[in-house]
């Protein structure tokens, strides 16, 4: 059993979307698992429809959505303070040194992070290297294991099967309810699943889609 997960991911949504399923079977399991959130954010083009943000009011409506996902996921959140948009160009090194000294605190035996390359935003991918460069930096004897997440539509073919295939169907009601929780992307993405289809229909649906989370083992070698 891990002693504590650590998923490092750019923005609020990251998590439900791309984990919560795997959060929630560590969480049942009595593993401790904090979220290194990386950005708020700010710069999400979904507004809402009628129009509920703009600019000035979309940084905080995120966050408390995040907040909120957070509780439900019952894992402990720390903000990382970068800018939405912009990890592509900060400094990598000086991020990884950043993540490092955060992990280093917290001693995971376990990190879940974007595989760097494909994983689509140039935010995941930024984010993703550095959390992979940290770990890269610690001693090797007492390095956590990385799982790294690819979502582009051609890294099966490029990487070949994933490592590690989480059925969470199990917990889809708490992987629903956390995505719920981020109501200004929620309603964008899960729109895909409602076209023509039943409420029944498009749980079942969404379930298909995102009922599998499949991570990569990073090969540190």
């Amino acid at each position: 059993m891990e002693n504590h997960v650590v998923v490092i991911y750019p923005h609020p949504d990251d998590e439900s979307f791309g984990a919560a399923g795997t959060i929630t079977k560590y969480r049942e399991q009595g593993v401790p698992v904090t979220y290194l959130c990386g950005t708020l954010g700010e710069m999400g083009r979904n507004m809402g429809s009628p129009v509920f943000a703009n600019r000035e009011t979309l940084p905080e409506i995120r966050k408390e959505e995040l907040t909120n996902a957070c509780s439900k996921l019952d894992v402990e959140l720390r903000m990382l303070g970068y800018r939405d948009k912009t990890l592509e160009f900060e400094d990598r090194r000086q991020v990884a040194e950043h993540l490092k000294g955060i992990l280093e605190e917290i001693q995971p035996s376990l990190i879940i992070t974007h595989y760097p390359e494909y994983a689509v935003h140039p935010d995941h991918n930024a984010l993703g290297a550095a959390a992979i460069e940290a770990v890269r930096l610690m001693n090797p004897e007492s390095r956590p294991t990385v799982w790294a997440q690819a979502i582009s539509n051609d890294y099966i073919d490029e990487l070949g099967k994933p490592d590690i295939i989480n059925d969470v169907t199990p917990f889809f009601e708490q992987k629903m309810d956390a995505i719920l929780c981020h109501k200004s992307q929620a309603s964008g993405i899960l729109g895909q699943f409602q076209e023509n289809l039943t409420t029944n229909d498009v749980k079942e649906a969404a379930k298909q889609q995102l009922g599998k989370e499949a991570f990569y083992i990073w090969d540190f070698r």
